[in-house]
């Protein structure tokens, strides 16, 4: 349905969200022990949140932090992961284009794969001018990074008070599964999906964690490979 005013498309936005909060928050809280699980403290687990705000990669920086692997890893890991965020945005491009400097910033900084999912879904269903599709962007995104912060935040209270002896190793993993498992549909996800667990197991005694990273390229090679040899 159209909305008359950018407070009726920001408001449009919050509720095609909330449904997707329900279980964002439970993420969060995991993100939030794992960081704490990896030896940061309090604060660096915290800070963790609003400085990537990416969960899968976030989670991901989190295991190898806590594998002492070297930066170097960890930085083109999370790069690997969020490779996707490119074709985000340049999919929205033609849909915020004309948006000020500083709001596309920002809008670079809040986007992620659920507000991706529910604002394209609108733009193309609703053909609205720049200003709403820019209120309903931000108010798809900001409930979203409100709540990634505020579960997290609890995550980290929650791990801070867990006995030592009460190993939360096996969260991390666990999520990943939960992440992957719905994702795989197709050959070419099916490839994927195969070759990068495969490889994964068998570097793992891959100096400095390279292991995780050629297991990524290997799945993506082998994604695609599967996919243009159909």
């Amino acid at each position: 349905m159209p909305h008359a005013t950018r407070r009726d498309a920001f408001l449009a936005g919050v509720r095609s969200i909330l449904p997707i909060l329900l279980g964002v928050f439970p993420f969060g809280v995991i993100a939030g022990v794992a960081a704490v699980e990896a030896g940061l403290d309090t604060l660096q687990a915290i800070a963790l949140s609003p400085i990537i705000f990416a969960g899968a990669s976030q989670l991901a920086t989190v295991d190898l932090v806590a594998r002492d692997a070297a930066p170097v890893v960890i930085v083109l890991t999370a790069l690997v992961i969020n490779a996707r965020f490119g074709m985000y945005s340049a999919a929205l491009a033609p849909w915020l284009r004309g948006t000020r400097p500083a709001a596309k910033g920002l809008a670079a900084y809040l986007l992620t794969d659920q507000a991706f999912a529910v604002s394209v879904t609108h733009f193309e269903r609703d053909q609205q001018d720049l200003g709403l599709r820019t209120a309903f962007f931000f108010g798809a995104a900001i409930p979203l990074w409100v709540t990634w912060q505020v579960s997290s935040v609890v995550g980290v209270l929650i791990g801070a008070g867990v006995p030592p002896e009460w190993s939360l190793d096996f969260a991390i993993p666990l999520v990943f599964m939960a992440l992957l498992l719905p994702a795989v549909k197709d050959r070419g996800t099916r490839a994927a999906a195969l070759v990068a667990g495969t490889a994964a197991v068998v570097l793992i005694g891959l100096p400095l964690n390279l292991g995780l990273l050629a297991a990524a390229a290997l799945g993506i090679s082998a994604g695609v490979l599967a996919e243009v040899t159909r």
